[in-house]
């Protein structure tokens, strides 16, 4: 990408710039100001928007994991070409969630205790060193396409060695945390309201972030495609109908998976009588499944829907809409009611997450742009594997 590409003004460029110029004034205050001063949370409410947006980043990125276990273990060759954005997303996502988990402690000068401080009984403990364990795959997983871009090919045979191995680990490492990250939640059923609180809440989350991870790559490809148009000489930001229609339909199968398990868990528990009781959660519950999970479920259903790349694009904003709407439900919505006051995020807090946010897709534009991400070059196994 050029320099004066890059400096040329657009509307969205502006925007862009304003966002993260006041996004790092308000890190500054955050740093220098401390929690109290810049955020609304307080002793009752201690969690909010940044741990909200944490479980967010996560579930989104979920497809790292998905598509890797997919193309590397299983051996579905079909889906390579989704790899390298699936690992790039999970990458950024994991990127912006350890930012904001600095931001959001009251001590960030000791983030480092986990690492020496060990509380194996804590799910604290667990989900950091998850996170920990999981970038540093994510970054061996696409160091690749960085090599191949310098021609760095001896790094790259030596990556391939440990790749089944590293691929393995990724699986498990994401697993555990995109399930504990429901775990947390376990631990407040008193607080917790009971149209998201479940002794399934771990299933619940790995369950969503599968189908919001695809839809985010299925999101991505049509957002990438447009931006880079084949005529102006991008072949590589595309991903083929068929790759797009495959992914539709497991998400289709997570979507009616977890549905199913809600609605056993609603039936089992007796709380079926909480979705006819008027009040707020009831209606913020309703907007997350109707949105979601009913809407999806019902035009993926039809192949005709699986098979038009702009209907894909809706579901995937319906699916990922749905996943933002149960991650601040749980951890913002569902505890307000037991807390006894009320929480809405200061200015501070919204400006620091939407640079990120900002920062983000930058960065995957950037790397869409500059490398093979779409398109991945086919090694000699893979071809013989095929043939």
């Amino acid at each position: 990408m050029k320099i004066n590409e890059i400096l040329k003004p657009t509307f969205w460029k502006v925007v862009s710039v304003i966002i993260v110029t006041i996004g790092l004034v308000s890190t500054f205050y955050r740093f220098t100001r401390g929690l109290g001063a810049t955020t609304n949370l307080h002793d009752m409410a201690p969690w909010g928007l940044w741990i909200g947006f944490d479980f967010l980043g996560v579930g989104l990125a979920a497809a790292g994991f998905t598509i890797a276990a997919t193309v590397h273990i299983f051996h579905l060759h079909k889906y390579e070409p989704m790899v390298r954005p699936a690992i790039l997303t999970a990458f950024i996502g994991y990127s912006i969630v350890v930012c904001l988990l600095v931001v959001d402690l009251g001590r960030p000068e000791n983030f480092w205790h986990p690492l020496v401080m060990w509380n194996i009984h804590s799910v604290m403990f667990e989900i950091t060193w998850c996170l920990i364990c999981y970038t540093t795959v994510l970054i061996l997983e696409f160091a690749p396409v960085v090599l191949e871009k310098f021609n760095l090919t001896a790094p790259i045979k030596y990556l391939r060695i440990i790749s089944i191995p590293v691929v393995i680990a990724g699986v498990l490492f994401s697993t555990l945390h995109q399930s504990s990250f429901g775990s947390l939640y376990l631990i407040v059923p008193g607080k917790l309201h009971p149209l998201w609180y479940s002794s399934l809440l771990p299933v619940h989350f790995y369950i969503s972030c599968i189908a919001s991870g695809l839809s985010m790559i299925i999101f991505e490809s049509f957002l990438i495609a447009r931006a880079f148009p084949k005529d102006e000489g991008f072949h590589h930001t595309e991903l083929k109908m068929n790759i797009l229609s495959g992914a539709s339909f497991a998400v289709l199968v997570a979507l009616i998976a977890g549905f199913l398990l809600k609605s056993y868990d609603f039936i089992n528990n007796g709380k079926i009588s909480l979705l006819i009781k008027p009040s707020a959660e009831t209606y913020l519950f309703y907007l997350e499944i109707i949105t979601g999970t009913i809407v999806p479920i019902s035009l993926l259903s039809f192949k005709k829907f699986r098979e038009d790349k702009k209907w894909l694009y809706i579901i995937s904003i319906c699916v990922i809409s749905g996943l933002i709407l149960n991650r601040l439900n749980v951890s913002i919505t569902g505890l307000i009611a037991s807390s006894g006051v009320n929480y809405f995020p200061s200015f501070d807090e919204i400006s620091i997450t939407a640079m990120l946010v900002v920062l983000g897709v930058f960065a995957f534009r950037i790397v869409a742009k500059n490398f093979h991400l779409f398109e991945a070059a086919e090694s000699h196994e893979t071809v013989k594997e095929r043939i």
